[in-house]
């Protein structure tokens, strides 16, 4: 049986600037805890909570998201009779037109997730112009739980 081991580093202490300027020096106190063969960062009870991390915008993902709400939009509002004569007056293949339009059909949660910059990394504009499942639970099966908040 593993009992759990701790290892402590270091007292909070400034930053120490070397002589030449190049290189500085930030004790920061954390304990490493391994329980299990898991390996844990525990910060102490005084120190600040860490931010989450910066969501990540993917700006392919976005743009084609909101193209695809665009031209629905227009083809909704009479403004084209056809994706046809849409692709024609956009300058854009037909099939990918075609291809993005589905992007409309995403779990609402899915494209907040983008459009908030917290889809997960590997998702890819290409996995999402493949194929989706038209049921919006399926759909979401491709996002991790903490991507999803469901209401």
């Amino acid at each position: 049986m593993n009992r759990p081991t701790t290892l402590t580093l270091g007292p909070i202490s400034r930053p120490k600037l070397s002589r030449d300027g190049r290189t500085m020096v930030v004790s920061i106190p954390i304990s490493f805890r391994r329980q299990g063969g898991r390996k844990r960062v525990v910060t102490p009870a005084t120190a600040e909570a860490w931010p989450p991390s910066k969501p990540q915008l993917d700006n392919t993902l976005i743009k084609a998201v909101v193209r695809a709400h665009r031209w629905r939009h227009m083809l909704e509002s009479n403004l084209f009779s056809s994706v046809r004569e849409l692709a024609r007056a956009e300058k854009i293949n037909e099939s990918y037109l075609c291809r993005v339009l589905r992007l409309t059909l995403l779990a609402p949660r899915i494209t907040e997730a983008i459009l908030n910059g917290l889809q997960p990394d590997g998702l890819e504009l290409a996995q999402l112009l493949k194929s989706i499942p038209a049921e919006w639970d399926q759909q979401e099966m491709l996002l991790p739980p903490k991507v999803i908040r469901r209401a």
